[in-house]
């Protein structure tokens, strides 16, 4: 099940502990943890600035 997490420390909260704890079963199902990437991974690859936090930037 995916889900969206738009708070950085609570997506690294959420990949440390599923690579804690459940690096065999994700394993298996071919999801590889040290290729999924957030929101600020896809900014910097596309070369698009930081995000302020402003209100402006809220879709």
């Amino acid at each position: 099940m995916a889900h969206v997490v738009f708070d950085q420390a609570e997506q690294r909260e959420l990949r440390e502990a599923a690579r804690a704890e459940f690096p065999e079963s994700l394993a298996s199902e071919g999801i590889d943890l040290n290729r999924c990437r957030d929101w600020d991974d896809n900014r910097a690859e596309k070369a698009l600035p930081e995000r302020s936090g402003e209100a402006s930037e809220v879709a």
